[in-house]
């Protein structure tokens, strides 16, 4: 009979480390699921095209880099086992989506962000953040985050190339999952955010995603 090991404070800190060195340096990660595009036929894409399709994905792989580190901040102090379990569930996921984008960005002749360790640090600092002040707090800023995500996948099925099937199939497929992901912590028991704390998210958000698509 095997006994689960006991995870020192040296443990956990080195799995935090390890973690973060994969999300912010491995473009393409192993991931539980295939790829949505594995069948998807390759579209007919000019340069221009081509480079708007690649800054989009760029886009989307540093959000898949924000959220394996706010998940994993908001679960290295959750205070109750079952949020913990679901936000490290959530985290897995959102792996999956990390490595989908950056496949695609190798398909487009392209690289992830130049800034992504950076982009990591910062959202962890933030998870960090959230889950301090409680569970209820933790989810609803999952629940907010995930509905912000999901508003500019969206969007980028709007702007993607009309030809750019195999993008579009990965965004598709990331935009279901982050709607269950807020759904899921809605259920859990959220709390709402106040408006203040909403609006600041929308404005880094919003610059985080203007830098990503060129760098």
């Amino acid at each position: 009979m095997t006994t689960a090991r006991h995870l020192s404070r040296l443990d956990r800190l080195l799995i935090e480390v390890e973690h973060a060195l994969g999300s912010a340096f491995v473009t393409q990660p192993p991931a539980r699921r295939a790829n949505p595009a594995a069948t998807v036929p390759e579209g007919e894409l000019d340069e221009s095209q081509r480079r708007h399709a690649a800054g989009l994905m760029r886009v989307n792989h540093v959000g898949e880099v924000c959220a394996q580190a706010l998940y994993f901040g908001q679960a290295a102090v959750a205070r109750d086992a079952a949020t913990r379990a679901q936000l490290l569930a959530a985290a897995s996921e959102e792996t999956d989506h990390l490595a989908w984008c950056g496949q695609r960005l190798n398909q487009l002749d392209s690289r992830p962000s130049l800034l992504n360790p950076l982009w990591y640090a910062g959202s962890y600092a933030i998870g960090l953040a959230a889950g301090l002040r409680g569970d209820g707090w933790n989810l609803g800023f999952v629940v907010e985050t995930e509905r912000q995500v999901e508003a500019h996948l969206d969007q980028h099925l709007h702007s993607l190339p009309a030809t750019d099937a195999r993008s579009r199939a990965i965004v598709q497929v990331m935009k279901d999952d982050e709607a269950r992901h807020a759904d899921n912590a809605q259920a859990a028991g959220a709390r709402a955010l106040p408006a203040p704390v909403r609006a600041a998210m929308r404005v880094a958000s919003g610059f985080m995603k203007a830098v990503a698509y060129r760098l």
